[in-house]
This record gives structure tokens, sequence and C-alpha cells, in this order.
């Protein structure tokens, strides 16, 4: 389906991009994808005529959008053959009365069957994973897959540091476009938002906040606020929707991991990576910036960390660990 190219006279090759799901999250990615025409487009899911639907509506915006790449829908992963970049969003939401064990191996069953194909159709492409429990999927895709650990990695954090840097933005009335917010761990109530290096152009956050309020304290209980923000974030999403959670801003964040991968644009980006003793963590996925290039993750960046930030990344590490033993023992 990949097509080529002439750019300054030369022939390149136009990526192939499957998007295993065809939800919310999948839909929305083919939207933003398309649109930046960052390849040609398969959205794949089981429900029958699904994807279909979704990609043809999509499509038909071409001459809207003015974009031109392929985007094809399908129940069969055949169509995903030889993809360059694989994006995960496969999985069910927790249910009324669904217990985490329920959730979790449920979605593993999911993320089982995918791994298995992607590996069968597409077993040179790299993997961006969004279902969720994340860093437990992400886990489960790379040990079923086989995949080498820099091909496979999560969508988490470049969406929590997102939230983070809007709700800072918010606050001291600034444009978002000069926060720079970053946040560390796994993709739950234990995530690590580091308030040390928030800054607005280089001016830290608190310095801003504490002018702001004219007192200390108030600038601490303003961000402690913030952060709590942060890490609810999504139910607080969840709680508004009432029959869903969130789905354009995950995908826009997957977009951008996309798009550092797609054009080697080697952004470092908060990223469930696999670490292998950086921060003193060895055979985990967890967050942390990492530079996404052509290669996937290209580099892990170690970042000072104060005892107390060092204390909360261990308890959000250790969350993972309990995640992943959780997974294992329901037969995983």
């Amino acid at each position: 389906m990949s097509e080529n190219l002439i750019f300054n006279g030369e022939k390149m090759e136009r990526k192939k991009i499957a998007l295993i799901g065809g939800g919310q999250i999948g839909g929305v990615l083919t939207q933003l994808i398309a649109q930046r025409e960052l390849g040609d487009i398969v959205l794949y899911d089981i429900v029958e005529d699904l994807p279909q639907g979704k990609a043809l509506d999509i499509a038909e915006a071409a001459g809207i959008d003015l974009f031109d790449v392929v985007v094809k829908g399908t129940n069969d992963y055949k169509d995903i053959s030889d993809a360059h970049l694989v994006i995960i969003t496969a999985g069910l939401p927790r249910k009324p009365g669904m217990s985490r064990d329920d959730l979790l191996s449920t979605n593993a069953n999911i993320m089982k069957t995918v791994a298995e194909n992607v590996k069968a159709y597409a077993p040179n492409s790299i993997v961006i994973v969004i279902s969720n429990p994340l860093d437990a999927m992400v886990t489960l895709f790379q040990e079923v897959s086989g995949f080498p650990t820099h091909r496979v990695m999560g969508q988490s954090g470049v969406l929590d540091s997102s939230r983070f840097a809007t709700f800072i933005a918010w606050e001291l009335g600034v444009s978002v476009k000069n926060v720079n917010a970053m946040v560390l761990g796994g993709h739950g109530d234990t995530m690590v938002p580091l308030v040390r290096y928030a800054n607005v152009n280089g001016i830290p956050v608190m310095e801003l906040l504490e002018r702001k309020y004219n007192s200390a304290e108030k600038a601490k209980e303003v961000m402690d606020a913030i952060v709590q923000r942060t890490k609810m974030a999504g139910g607080e999403i969840v709680k508004l929707l009432k029959t869903g959670s969130a789905f354009y801003s995950p995908a826009a964040a997957a977009t951008a991991m996309a798009k550092s991968i797609l054009y080697d644009e080697k952004r470092v980006l908060p990223t469930c990576a696999y670490l292998k003793g950086e921060y003193g963590v060895d055979g985990y996925y967890v967050g942390v910036p990492a530079v996404l290039g052509k290669n996937g993750v290209e580099k892990i960046i170690e970042i000072s960390l104060n005892d107390e930030e060092r204390k909360m990344f261990e308890n959000s590490v250790n969350a993972v660990k309990s995640l992943v033993a959780d997974m294992k023992r329901l037969g995983y």
C-alpha cells in the first residue's frame, strides 16, 4: 500500500501505519495522522464494517483537509502486513462491577492476540501501546511478540505531561506553548509530575506562583492542587463524559510520538520505555524521558532526582511491578 513519492528529485517511500482498535482513540488517531500526512493508514478492528465506515468517512474529508494518503479500514490482520509503525488502542474500558483483575485479564487476552498478529504480519514494525492498564499491556506485548525492547513503547507520559503543562498555563495565564513540564513513572495515581523542573521559558513555575500570590505557602498549595488534578485528570474526564473516557488527547499524544519516530525528529518525550538499569530500574517498562527516532526508543535520558522525587518515583515503579506481578499471577 505504501507508495513512492518524489521529493526534491529523490524517490521516497510513504510509510505504512497500522492502527489496532477502531474505537474513539483509533478513530481520532486515523484523522490526525491523515491530516498530518504521516503515512498511509490501515485501521483494524474486529467489529465488522466499523473500521471501514470510519476510514471511509475520514478519507472523504481529503478534499477539505487536503491530504494525500490512503486510509483503509479492515477486519483482517493480513492488511497490516509490513507496517512501519503500529499503534495499539484495542481493549475494553473498566465497567461498573468489573474488578481490577477482570479488566487486566480481559485486556491481556486481547493484547496477546494483537501481539501474535503484529508479530506475524508486521515483524519489523515499531509499536506504540495505548491500551490500559498501560504498564502491564506494553510489557505483555513485548513478551509475546519478542520484539526488541527499543521497538516497543507505551504512550502515557506525553499525555500526562501535556495535562500538567495545560493546568500550569491556565493558573499562570500564559501560553501553554511556553510551559515545559514533565511527568515520570507509571500511568496511574502514582505518576510523578516533576514540579522542580517545571518552567515557563526557563523561569521556574514555583517562582512565578510565589510572585503571583506573594506567598511561598500559597504557591505550594496551588501547585499541590495542580499535581493532584494531573494525577486524576483521566478520571475527571470519565466523570464528565459518563459513558466513556478521554480519546482526543491520548490520540494527539500518540500522534506526536509517531511523528517523532517516522520523521526521525529525535524529540525528547516522556515515554513508557524499557529500562536496563537506568534510574536504578532493571527489566520494567516505566515512564521516563526518551529520545524517539527512526529506531524507536533511541536513548533514555537520565535526570537527577532529589530525595523526595526519587521516593515518589520508586513508589510509582513499585506500583508498576505490582501490576505486572498481578498479570503474571493471572497467567500472562
